[in-house]
């Protein structure tokens, strides 16, 4: 059963509010609406309520259970103007500033969600990445064992020999443009660590090179993935978080059982990685869009990582699909993995949002 499946029914029990800053956009109707329909909880949409219905009209879509907040008419706005202004980052902004900010629909949302007012936020439909992550690194925390912010994308894919559902986690494909091995350690654990809430299973991760296992290579980018892995394999285990870490692997070594077992390569992960982590922002954002654009495979992100709040930053080419395959995955973070997962005898009654 595809993983968009799997969560989308423990959603129906657990349902989550995701905000969503870019209302009147097209593709975000369509996803609200089918967010809603499934009964998976409550979309929130910002944006000019007019212009939001009249371009609901247009497409024929009813909003009955879709939450339209327009963010100056709003009753939370005076507060939120309060609360930007107590954010150390803007101390000493004065109201008129602090309303130009909030009047850009991304910092409104972000608040929503730092305020706990939104369980989960997405954005990126109709603004450059920038624009849409600026507001999240500025207002959200990070973890607190995370150092780095990153990012995930997932791939739902079908194995065409066996029909088999695979899931794929490649990172960092939009935030770390070039990170050295402690950002790498925090991308490989933090991505792992989302692979294993999502799907409960313990995450094989593999750190790409172009070469696997060289013994002679001193090639700095070749060094930087072997002390990265060494780094991560010690932080999972202080984090006692359960994964199977292996590098440098070339992908398809990564991948192919057949081919790790041609290049006699050992061990849980080789053959059998379901988390590949790249060695820069370059080789995962392209990998990311050609097994996206040759597979057309159910593809949700790119989904931030190190946080305290689920959030997405989605790309401007998503399709109404990604995009409510994208809010399903980010809800499903803020279900305790308790509640995705219960054991015989689990007593829990609410949720707790994961951090």
């Amino acid at each position: 059963m595809p993983l968009i499946t799997n969560l989308s029914e423990r959603l129906k029990r657990h349902p989550k509010r995701v905000v969503f800053p870019e209302g009147a956009d097209e593709r975000i109707l369509q996803a609200a609406r089918m967010f809603s329909t499934q009964k998976l909880g409550i979309p929130i949409l910002l944006g000019d309520r007019a212009k939001i219905k009249e371009n609901a009209a247009a497409l024929d879509i009813n909003l009955e259970h879709i939450r339209i907040i327009q963010p100056r008419r709003s009753s939370e706005y005076e507060g939120f103007v309060k609360k930007f202004q107590g954010l150390r980052r803007f101390k000493g902004m004065t109201e008129k500033e602090t309303e130009a900010y909030l009047d850009n629909n991304n910092y409104f949302a972000t608040l929503m969600l730092a305020t706990a007012q939104a369980d989960a936020m997405l954005s990126g439909a109709t603004v450059t990445a920038s624009s849409a992550l600026r507001p999240l690194l500025q207002i959200i925390q990070r973890q607190e064992k995370a150092n780095s912010v990153s990012s995930l994308n997932i791939f739902d894919l079908q194995e065409p020999e066996t029909g088999k559902d695979r899931v794929l986690f490649l990172a960092d494909c939009a935030v770390i443009p070039n990170p050295d091995s402690m950002q790498l350690c925090d991308i490989a654990v933090n991505t792992a660590a989302l692979a294993y809430h999502l799907t409960n299973e313990k995450p094989r991760v593999a750190l790409l090179s172009y070469t696997s296992k060289s013994l002679s290579s001193k090639n700095e980018g070749v060094i930087k993935m072997k002390a990265a892995t060494d780094l991560a394999r010690q932080k999972a285990k202080e984090l006692d978080i359960p994964m199977e870490i292996d590098g440098e692997l070339q992908v398809d070594a990564a991948l192919d059982p057949f081919v790790a077992e041609a290049k006699q390569l050992q061990g849980s992960v080789p053959g059998k990685a379901n988390v590949l982590i790249f060695p820069d922002l370059h080789a995962a954002n392209i990998a990311s869009k050609m097994v996206d654009v040759l597979t057309r495979a159910r593809t949700y992100g790119p989904i931030l990582t190190g946080l305290t709040r689920p959030a997405a930053e989605i790309s401007r080419g998503a399709t109404a699909n990604d995009i409510f395959g994208t809010a399903v995955m980010i809800a499903s973070q803020a279900i305790d993995h308790r509640l995705l997962y219960p054991t015989e005898g689990d007593t829990l009654n609410e949720d707790v949002t994961v951090l």
